[in-house]
């Protein structure tokens, strides 16, 4: 699944295990914990299997439940 050209530079992606991936999803943020995923080993370009889509999609959207919540700090900034 890994060891194909990146598609920016002329990398190589590597398969990675990351501590924590966050993911912007429509209907809010999903964080993934020690999960493998792509990475360009020239310009850190990050790739995702379908299936580490798909569940965060299923999280996202209430189809899976998470393993447990956490609270995200949240603040506006005044413009000057």
């Amino acid at each position: 699944m890994y060891g194909y050209s990146c598609e920016y530079c002329e990398g190589t992606v590597q398969p990675r295990t990351v501590k924590r991936e966050a993911f912007k999803h429509r209907d809010g943020f999903v964080i993934l914990e020690n999960v493998t995923i792509g990475v360009c080993d020239n310009c850190s370009n990050r790739y995702y299997s379908a299936d580490i889509l798909h569940l965060v999609h299923e999280i996202a959207t209430g189809v899976k439940s998470p393993e447990r919540t956490e609270q995200i700090p949240v603040t506006h900034l005044e413009s000057a």
